[in-house]
């Protein structure tokens, strides 16, 4: 399939990770408990105080009343008698023959004021609020200090929770990673745990991935029954097209046998490409000889040219030439058969990472979009503009490439030129000189 690069993951702890995202919900989660604690206790211990001190103000207007019903006098008392800072709203109710409170905030400091009439004359008290109040903003700045404190001692423990469940998430996306690239064997193994949502995902994974290879082996074995059991018909139908005697059906036998032995032989080698019992034997190889020797056997018409200004001898590759060449072969014939010519074959060093690449590019419709986002599947060509056939070609060049450490990038041409399939060959050690 095309080349897909996961994202790795992130190294470190980024700000939108799940143990930030957790430390800091459970952050805001504390500050705004004691905001709203401070909102709420600031609230209803103002309106304590205030009543207690209006209660505080009336019981002492009271008292001070009737002393001075009796003696005349306020003094001792904690009243005062037309004192100027009777504020003006309470003023007037007590010149309507009514007593109240007021509380102030003014230049004086808070207080509670109490005020009635006495005689002609307005009996007032003040009540200071300064240390009352001053007390309620320590305490708020109490609450705050302990939600501050409250919120340093907890997330320590919280990160380490999250960090845990992170890296065991992590854990989970990089089994799942490893087999959606094709490592079956991979598995999480975690331990079960009673009402842990972690391992039950981790356990679903494990499970998924185990049927999956079941699946996936009983396929392979399906093909490769099939592969083997139809070798021996096909033998016979090969010897009786050989005894058929000379015309158009005989031709068209032959050619029908022949296309279904090629087939077989596909099938066969994707088997085992799919057991993974295929190895590579790595040499280093001259690249445009053993391509323009590709191109030579499949005979079809393709031309070999070079990127750079290397020449033909200095273009090499540290790989198996065998395979190289069945999938070179594998391309340009898929070039052939589903684009149109002229194909050519590119050769070269990539500038960048000084890698050996094979470009093979049609001149046709290009690759379908299904193809460049799925990869090949066998069995399907894609579109219809493509042409026919039974798609394992792609297929087998993808499971060669594996074999041999290559990746292979499937891509159409920017201008509309047709279908482009990159095959980038492993680095290998360094090569030595190439007899001729």
């Amino acid at each position: 399939m095309p080349e897909h690069r996961p994202a790795p993951p992130a190294s470190g702890f980024p700000p939108r990770s799940l143990q930030w995202r957790i430390a800091g919900l459970v952050a805001a989660a504390t500050c705004l408990a004691v905001v709203v604690l401070m909102v709420l206790v600031h609230r209803a211990s103002r309106a304590f105080e205030l009543e207690q001190s209006r209660s505080v103000a009336m019981l002492t207007l009271e008292r001070a009343s009737v002393s001075y019903s009796r003696t005349g006098l306020v003094s001792g008392t904690g009243a005062e008698l037309d004192a100027a800072g009777v504020p003006g709203e309470l003023r007037s109710l007590v010149r309507q023959g009514r007593h109240g409170t007021q509380y102030t905030d003014g230049p004086g400091g808070p207080a509670m004021w109490a005020a009635r009439p006495a005689g002609p004359r307005i009996l007032s008290v003040r009540l200071t609020l300064s240390t009352t109040l001053g007390d309620l903003e320590a305490f708020n700045k109490s609450i705050l200090r302990a939600g501050l404190l409250t919120t340093v001692v907890v997330l320590p423990p919280v990160c380490l929770v999250a960090r845990g469940m992170s890296r065991r998430l992590r854990t989970a996306a990089g089994i799942a990673r490893r087999i959606a690239a094709g490592d079956l064997d991979a598995r999480i193994a975690a331990r079960p745990r009673p009402f842990d949502e972690i391992a039950e995902i981790s356990g679903a994974v494990d499970s998924m991935a185990a049927s999956l290879q079941a699946r996936l082996r009983g396929e392979q074995r399906f093909t490769a029954d099939v592969a083997h059991e139809l070798r021996t018909p096909l033998m016979g139908l090969v010897t009786a097209a050989e005894l058929l005697p000379d015309g158009e059906a005989e031709r068209y036998v032959r050619d029908r046998v022949r296309t279904l032995c090629a087939l077989v032989e596909d099938l066969l080698e994707i088997s085992r490409l799919d057991a993974g019992v295929e190895r590579a034997d790595p040499q280093h190889c001259a690249l445009v000889e053993l391509l323009e020797e590709t191109v030579e056997r499949v005979a079809v018409p393709a031309t070999v040219l070079i990127r750079g200004a290397a020449g033909p001898a200095e273009v090499r590759a540290w790989t198996d030439p065998r395979r190289l060449e069945r999938i070179v072969a594998n391309l340009v014939v898929n070039a052939h058969r589903h684009g149109r010519p002229p194909v050519t074959v590119m050769v070269g060093v990539d500038a960048d990472t000084g890698v050996p690449t094979v470009s093979v590019r049609d001149s046709g419709p290009g690759f379908p979009a299904g193809l460049l986002d799925d990869g090949p599947q066998r069995f399907r060509t894609g579109a219809r503009e493509r042409g026919t056939g039974h798609g394992l070609g792609l297929t087998i060049a993808l499971g060669q490439a594996q074999v041999v450490g290559a990746t292979l990038t499937f891509g159409n041409a920017p201008d509309g030129g047709g279908a482009v399939v990159v095959v980038r060959l492993p680095r290998g050690p360094a090569a030595e000189k190439i007899p001729d």
